[in-house]
């Protein structure tokens, strides 16, 4: 039986097959010099025998099919596991194992399960089987042995090898001395909270590091930077229990008792060095410089678990870590102006929620003020100014004024005002359908261009007039958003104060039920997803995630001929409607791009009973008209007239909002396509890994590449360093809150209340925002930073997230609530969750940061309150109101006006 038992010094990283991942590591951890407790494994061959010799494998495989087919599978495991308790080992292996025990020296010992499967770069396994400490004595050990083998097919193994698409496993056992741990932790090797290779964190607690593995304690949590020699952070935890060995010196005999075999420790309170910090400066940069010189023996970060005694650090296990997240910068705290002025994130920065890439950034930086002093010099003759910018702080966008410009635009206000509402804004609606017009046919120019048949610097160029194209256009939507915004306001304030009785139905109720963009692209989804019930086997296909929904080859159930009409059907929607976006920045996929979103909200259209947007619109659309019928006839006569000018206003600007909103993104599916060219051109050259990387360089960069690549000159080799540099840097400024204005100081604090965002932070366990739409909701939260996370989304979620834009709109008809940081009544979530019936709290500040998915929340879209887990109710709450207060503004001026001359006609009559 020598060949079922190897000696950890015998082992290297090769032994997988023999030892598991376990005992291969520490097997070359051993080879490589490093301290490890002395120790041998009883191989997967013995384990091999073991279940062949017993006929194990029936049982295992109904304890696997059970799992995997999503069934509980807690007889058939138990099942498995008493059968290999109850299994005699082969003389000569049990034989085997008391000799390498005794070589030893008996005593205490650690079991531990080593799997084949685990230890994997791509998947730890960690946890998923067995370990036992402090066992003594033969008999124990080898009931040890036997559960540990038995601890392979427990439910979690087996459905976390499923997950991971691991079949077939064996297991070794490491036996090693035990280590009688004063303390012990876990130290990885890169920060894998930020990616970050030369930063080793290290947690730590006081005895066995089963308090650690098994989260039963809190941990003392220290970063130490390998290249500087220098602990960064050091966060001292109490630590409220330590384990440690049951200190005896009868040893077990617990023949095949499972429980006995699980060890002897006890957990007790910590004591005096409960809040002692459990290593000092010295100590963490010895066992950091340790973990360094064990990265780079394997090659690779690791995640290491180590002990200390008598002052010396052990090591019983390394594995590679897995999912070590891109590399992140710091997150900004400091928010310095580039010059003098008044800086603001409000209007087209809406639309740009995260920080910008570079070359969008340098794009915008030109052509939003260019655009910005058409629509001024249009509005008012001399309003355009030089003094306006639009720079980045810490890859935000921000609009900057000069003190000059920003006092001229006040001036210009009343002016542009009345050219925006004059003729009850007839020229506006006119100058956004010309405006329309004319974006539709430059985008339609610059999709016609032959990528392949030009320069790379016109493909630059094609770019640059698309971002030209959308900033003008947007100067359009600017306006098209107050003319929308006043008329649902002054409609709102005068039914609200002049006409609703108790029992009357809600200002919303009479604007619902028509046609806009994001309602058509959902009755058009729904639409689709109904034929394609129709047509045998592609439902099933199509609701299949693992199936590429958009391959040229139809998959086995599926015509040929059906799926071609899918393809055709769906590319159509995604012509139509793939435009909706995200983020203008051009390097986030659309629809047209990526239609994972898209592609979900289908399946989830595809269920039976999938509500029906026609119906619903109908409905919304029959409750509006009953209500208008009702309250004209009440009034009658002139007043009637003046109530049913003001709705008709209302009804119709409404939809423009968000059909001119949806509009924006036409221009991003042609830049992405001579972006994606133009990088294709530049990984050719071997200047960059992707094709769009091209939008991590600035505009000059991008501009003398594509002179070098059309004059044949050299490319810099330094571009992939640059690139990776500026996205870490990115990430880290993603985490970042930027504020709404700058310099923060007391005269622009007093205007904090315009803006549409709370300063953030839940009082009592509730969040306090606006109230977008009405109703209450309680169910689970998901948090999504973006569309790489919609496929997260589950039906009956609450949608939380910093803002919702249009590319969200597929995620209404499944979301059970919606809340953002950023937004009011009028944003594009209070008025799409009203389309849907669904309760929604917008503008409060931080709810991506005080909810977590998962979390049971309350959502009351008519008190604009979010409770939270643990909510206190006697806590009083600020009442919410509307924070986009500028345009409410000028809406009450028309209100009142409104409600002036209706007391005024009422005394006549």
């Amino acid at each position: 039986m020598a060949q079922e038992i190897s000696w950890l010094a015998d082992l290297g990283r090769t032994d997988v097959a023999v030892a598991g991942g376990k005992g291969a590591n520490l097997g070359e951890l051993v080879r490589g010099g490093f301290p490890v407790p002395d120790g041998f494994v009883v191989t997967t061959a013995a384990y091999d025998r073991f279940v062949a010799e017993h006929h194990l494998a029936d049982a295992i495989a109904d304890a696997a099919a059970a799992v995997t087919a999503g069934q509980p599978a807690g007889a058939a495991a138990s099942r498995v596991a008493d059968l290999f308790s109850g299994g005699a080992l082969d003389p000569g292996l049990a034989e085997a194992i008391r000799d390498a025990y005794a070589r030893l020296g008996g005593g205490p010992v650690a079991v531990r399960s080593s799997a084949t499967a685990e230890d994997l770069a791509e998947a730890s396994f960690a946890g998923q089987q067995d370990t036992y400490l402090n066992v003594v004595g033969d008999d124990a050990l080898l009931a040890a042995v036997r559960d540990c083998w038995a601890s392979l097919w427990a439910d979690r193994a087996i459905w976390y090898r499923a997950q991971h698409g691991v079949g077939d496993a064996s297991l070794a056992v490491v036996v090693q001395r035990l280590v009688p741990a004063e303390a012990a932790g876990v130290m990885f090797t890169a920060n894998p909270a930020n990616g970050r290779t030369e930063e080793t964190v290290i947690t730590a607690a006081w005895g066995l590091g089963e308090a650690v593995v098994s989260g039963l304690v809190d941990t003392d949590t220290i970063v130490v930077d390998t290249d500087g020699d220098r602990v960064l952070t050091t966060h001292v935890a109490d630590k409220a229990v330590r384990i440690d060995p049951v200190v005896s010196d009868a040893p077990e005999t617990a023949g095949s008792d499972r429980a006995a075999a699980s060890g002897r420790t006890r957990t007790s309170p910590t004591g005096a060095e409960r809040n002692r910090a459990v290593l000092d400066d010295a100590a963490a940069l010895r066992l950091a410089a340790l973990g360094e010189r064990i990265a780079a023996h394997f090659g690779a970060p690791q995640d290491i678990e180590w002990t200390l005694a008598g002052g010396e650090f052990q090591l019983v296990q390394s594995r590679p870590i897995t999912a070590l997240p891109p590399r992140t910068g710091p997150i900004p705290v400091d928010w310095p102006v580039p010059q003098k002025g008044l800086y603001f994130r409000a209007s087209i920065t809406e639309q740009l929620p995260d920080p910008l890439t570079p070359l969008f950034a340098d794009l915008m930086a030109t052509a939003v003020p260019a655009g910005l002093n058409r629509m001024l010099a249009e509005l008012v003759p001399g309003g355009a100014s030089s003094d306006i910018g639009f720079p980045t702080i810490n890859g935000y966008a921000f609009y900057r004024y000069s003190y000059s410009a920003f006092g001229a635009l006040l001036k210009m206000t009343p002016m542009a005002i009345q050219k925006v509402l004059g003729g009850g804004g007839s020229w506006i609606e006119d100058r956004w359908r010309a405006r329309l017009a004319d974006y539709r046919a430059e985008v339609d120019a610059e999709a016609a261009l032959e990528v392949g048949a030009v320069s790379a610097s016109e493909l630059l160029a094609a770019v640059e007039r698309l971002v030209d194209a959308v900033t003008y256009y947007y100067t359009a939507v600017q306006t098209i958003i107050p003319l929308a915004a006043t008329a649902e306001l002054t409609w709102t304030g005068v039914y609200d104060k002049l006409l609703k009785r108790p029992g009357d139905p809600s200002a919303e109720v009479f604007l619902l039920g028509y046609d806009s963009e994001p309602i058509r692209a959902d009755k058009a989804l729904y639409d689709l997803a109904r034929w394609v019930r129709d047509q045998p086997g592609l439902a099933e296909a199509v609701a299949d995630p693992s199936v590429d929904a958009l391959a040229d080859d139809a998959p086995g159930g599926v015509s040929g001929e059906v799926w071609t009409q899918w393809r055709e059907r769906v590319s159509q929607h995604l012509s139509e409607h793939g435009h909706t976006l995200y983020n203008l920045d051009f390097v986030n996929p659309v629809p047209a791009d990526d239609p994972t979103p898209v592609l979900g909200a289908l399946r989830y259209d595809l269920a039976d009973d999938a509500p029906d947007p026609h119906v619903r619109q109908q409905r919304a659309a029959a409750a509006r008209e009953d209500a208008a019928a009702a309250l004209l006839v009440r009034l009658q006569g002139w007043r009637a007239e003046r109530v049913r000018s003001l709705l008709t206003r209302a009804q119709h600007t409404g939809p423009l909002r968000e059909d001119a909103l949806a509009a924006m993104g036409l221009f991003l599916p042609p830049a992405r396509r001579l972006l994606r060219a133009l990088g294709d051109r530049l990984v050719a050259a071997d200047a960059v890994a992707e094709p769009m990387d091209v939008c991590w360089l600035t505009l000059d960069e991008a501009r003398g590449l594509a002179a070098s690549l059309d004059g044949g000159g050299e490319v810099p080799g330094d571009l992939r360093d640059r690139i990776a540099a500026r996205q870490a840097e990115a990430r880290g400024e993603r985490l970042a809150t930027p504020p709404q204005y700058l310099p923060k100081n007391r005269t622009m604090d007093a205007f904090e209340w315009m803006y549409p965002a709370t300063a953030g932070g839940a009082v009592g366990g509730v969040l306090t925002g606006t109230a977008g739409s009405g109703g209450v909701v309680t169910a689970p939260a998901r948090v999504l930073s973006g569309p790489e996370d919609f496929g997260l989304f589950r039906p009956g979620e609450v949608l939380v997230a910093s803002i919702t834009t249009p590319a969200y709109t597929p995620l209404f008809a499944m979301a059970a609530g919606v809340v953002t940081n950023i937004g009011g009544v009028l944003s594009h979530g209070s008025i799409v969750a009203r389309e849907y019936g669904i309760p929604a709290v917008l503008g409060t500040g931080s709810a991506t940061r005080d909810i977590h998915t998962g979390d049971e929340i309350t959502v009351d879209g008519s008190a604009g309150t979010v409770r939270l887990p643990g909510a206190v109710d006697a806590v009083e709450q600020p009442a919410p109101g509307h924070r986009w207060l500028l345009v409410a503004a000028g809406a009450a001026l028309v209100a009142a006006a409104v409600a002036h001359v209706w007391y005024h006609a009422r005394k006549r009559r």
